[in-house]
């Protein structure tokens, strides 16, 4: 019994680590597929979120998602946004985890939504926004929309597969942001050994 109830928090944990990141790509898009996922009963959340499971709040989601995607394919308008859904990510992301974890003791609960869910999302969100100014930097950012759209479609398709098969979700994501964390100092340290030989 003990075994299936360390499953269901595992894969509860899963499930929010998956939608938190893909909040990080654009905060609307998983907090529209969860609350899609509620209203037709896929999902249900505890007491506290059973706003998330109003046709209201999926309505409200759902014009708060068309406006951040149409935000991001406005020229430098982009670079604005991203500082307003950076914390909006992080807020995001601990709302999701928290959402998606009722199983746990609350203390628990908000403290793993806030460094699994929160810091997910916040550091998917730093990945992009490094991207994002190394685009506008070498492009003049004119590859900003293709940057958007790519990022939209991540979103998306993670948020719908974290929703069917969150294991699987939750397990890719955490291998990839380990890359990708390894991968960005790597790149670092590379830049800093090339500044020192320049220095000298």
């Amino acid at each position: 019994m003990s075994d299936i109830i360390n499953l269901d928090i595992l894969i509860e944990l899963l499930l929010g680590i998956a939608l938190s990141t893909a909040a990080g790509f654009r905060v609307f898009v998983p907090l529209l597929v969860l609350s899609a996922a509620t209203v037709v009963g896929h999902l249900n959340l505890p007491t506290d979120f059973d706003w998330i499971e109003t046709p209201q709040a999926l309505i409200v989601f759902g014009a708060a998602c068309l406006l951040e995607i149409a935000g991001y394919y406005i020229p430098w308008f982009d670079h604005l946004l991203d500082t307003v859904a950076t914390p909006a990510a992080f807020i995001a992301g601990t709302v999701l985890t928290a959402s998606v974890s009722p199983q746990l003791n609350p203390i628990i609960q908000w403290t793993l939504a806030v460094v699994a869910g929160g810091g997910t999302a916040g550091l998917t969100k730093g990945v992009m926004n490094l991207l994002r100014v190394g685009s506008s930097a070498t492009s003049g950012g004119l590859t900003n929309p293709i940057l958007a759209t790519i990022e939209l479609a991540i979103a998306a398709v993670l948020s719908v597969l974290a929703i069917t098969v969150p294991l699987i979700a939750g397990i890719s994501v955490i291998v990839l942001l380990v890359l990708a964390v390894l991968r960005i100092r790597k790149f670092f340290s590379q830049s800093d050994r090339s500044r020192q030989v320049n220095q000298t």
